[in-house]
């Protein structure tokens, strides 16, 4: 009997990936293409959503040559939360001031709606509650008024289709409008099982909205994962080289298809705290650009300054809380590019590529290794610099978008040393971060006792056992590294009725690949430098309310 695939396609930042999946979870090839963005003013950030159509049917054709197209018997797609804008004819709308049509992608990184965001978050509305009281500039609604309010000619009143990313995937793979509990759940404040609050959008002045029962946004939802309309159509497998009637899923954002590929993973036998305890004792850490945190409830918990709770947003029947940073891996990135040695840092990895394979940050790991004494930690360097690491402003727990970045402890000194240890920082600083948000959702009612990271940070060794430190959790890594595009395919799987539920296909697909436990003897380090971490934040206020002054 011939084996059986599904592909999994994740959409990126800046780039567009897909895998071939078995059914039991293990990828058997991937691709990657890159995605152009563009920042055609400060804080706006955009893309095509034609270009990135072209790039998921790039990659699909590469992970599934050579394989019976009969095998492939579902695809899924996760992508990050932008807003894709088309007219009636569903050809692209231009988001910028430029007029380029091609250029009509919101990407959720873009903050030009910040003061439409404060202005929904003084409204005060009850949708708020599940948003953890302040709306975000990264989600859709500020978005949209400021289309409204700055493109009335050129974009609102051209619009007819207002699509979350992922979306709009699943529409061009299965021409279906269907949205995804995922997407509007969590971005544009609907609320099953009631729906649409038609008060809010009126209250904010986007009452339009409301015209032929939301048909602009979505009149249709169904949970992540249900098979959509009948399948691929014949134009959406002419372009990714599939069947048509091959099963779509319901899509994903991003984070919660990382979530999907790790969260349920069978934990027996790793004497982990969160064996034999219910999924809601995990929380899955997606980590790249930015960080997602997800943490599942059977009941809905209200967390201050965090996402949710949102119902079947993730796993169907849970309800599911997201904190977040909204700047991770770009931090990172920098921090380290944006020092003076930082030349010398590539010099160094230069020489030693074809000894080592090393890349910038492996190089870095190994230059602090041999900072510390053979008898401390590396962690203890850390002890003289500290980082607040809001320099995109504060999802979670604070949901606070005007906070900015701090350094405390530099000296004039510009050497390699120096430039690792404020790598060193900067990590520390978001793994005390996590802790943020945990001790938040703590209070609320969550009882996270197990970490599960996936994404790009979580392949960064140290990374990875800072953050198991800082938090004083074990941390669980997949066997398979590209755990998004296992959930991707999750969804694919369930859309083709080969797995019973979300829940079914999740244990099976994920697996536990490594176990990072938490170093005891650093633990009074990290709550020392919490406390400095959250002195940082009073300081930073302090200022502001200073400054503010007339």
């Amino acid at each position: 009997m011939a084996e059986i695939f599904y592909v999994g396609v994740d959409v990126g930042t800046a780039s567009v990936r897909a895998a071939l999946v078995t059914r039991e979870g293990l990828l058997k090839s991937t691709a990657q293409e890159p995605i152009g963005i563009w920042e055609p003013e400060s804080d706006h950030y955009v893309q095509s959503s034609t270009e990135i159509w072209e790039k998921c049917c790039t990659v699909v054709k590469k992970v599934t040559h050579g394989v019976e197209k009969s095998q492939i018997r579902g695809i899924g797609f996760d992508a990050t939360c932008s807003l894709v804008v088309l007219d009636q004819s569903f050809q692209p709308v231009p988001v910028s001031q430029s007029g380029d049509p091609q250029r009509n992608v919101v990407m959720w990184m873009d903050h030009r709606a910040t003061e439409q965001a404060d202005r929904i978050t003084k409204n005060g509305h009850r949708v708020l509650s599940r948003v953890g009281g302040v709306m975000s500039p990264e989600m859709q609604p500020p978005k949209l008024l400021w289309l409204k309010e700055n493109l009335n000619e050129s974009c609102w009143n051209k619009a007819s289709h207002f699509f979350d990313l992922p979306d709009f995937l699943s529409w061009k793979a299965s021409g279906s409008l269907t949205r995804s509990l995922c997407t509007l759940v969590c971005k544009w404040t609907y609320c099953p099982p009631e729906g649409w609050d038609a008060s809010f959008w009126t209250s904010i002045g986007l009452d339009d909205l409301l015209e032929n029962n939301f048909s602009k946004i979505g009149s249709v939802t169904s949970p992540p994962g249900s098979p959509l309309g009948d399948g691929l159509t014949q134009e959406a497998a002419a372009d990714l080289g599939l069947d048509p009637g091959t099963a779509v899923g319901a899509s994903l954002i991003d984070a919660h298809a990382g979530g999907l590929g790790v969260i349920g993973a069978d934990v027996k036998g790793f004497h982990l705290p969160c064996e034999g305890q219910p999924i809601t004792a995990r929380m899955a850490l997606i980590c790249g650009t930015s960080t997602c945190h997800m943490a599942i409830s059977e009941q809905p918990l209200f967390v201050p300054g965090v996402w949710g709770p949102y119902l079947s947003a993730m796993v169907p029947g849970l309800w599911l809380n997201e904190g977040g940073q909204s700047v991770t891996g770009r931090l990172i990135d920098h921090m380290v590019k944006g020092h003076t040695a930082y030349t010398q840092l590539q010099e160094q990895v230069q020489q030693r590529l074809p000894f080592a394979g090393e890349n910038i940050y492996s190089y870095l790991n190994n230059h602090l290794s041999s900072m510390a004494n053979s008898c401390s930690a590396v962690d203890l360097l850390g002890s003289s610099l500290h980082v607040w690491p809001d320099f995109h402003g504060n999802r979670s727990p604070l949901a606070d978008p005007t906070l900015k970045g701090m350094v405390v402890g530099l000296s004039l000194s510009q050497t390699l040393d120096d430039l690792a240890l404020l790598y060193l920082a900067t990590m520390q600083a978001l793994a005390l971060g996590t802790l943020h948000i945990l001790e938040a959702m703590k209070e609320a009612g969550h009882e996270i006792r197990t970490l599960f990271l996936c994404g790009g940070l979580s392949k960064n060794n140290l990374f990875v056992q800072i953050h198991a430190n800082a938090t004083g959790l074990p941390v669980v890594l997949p066997d398979q590294t590209e755990a998004v595009l296992v959930g991707a395919a999750v969804l694919g799987a369930c859309a083709s009725r080969h797995y019973s539920s979300i829940q079914e296909a999740m244990e099976k697909m994920a697996k536990v690949g490594k176990v990072i436990q938490p170093d005891r003897e650093v633990q009074s380090f990290y709550e020392r430098k919490y406390k400095v971490f959250l002195r940082l934040l009073a300081h930073q206020r302090e200022c502001q309310a200073l400054m503010s002054q007339r």
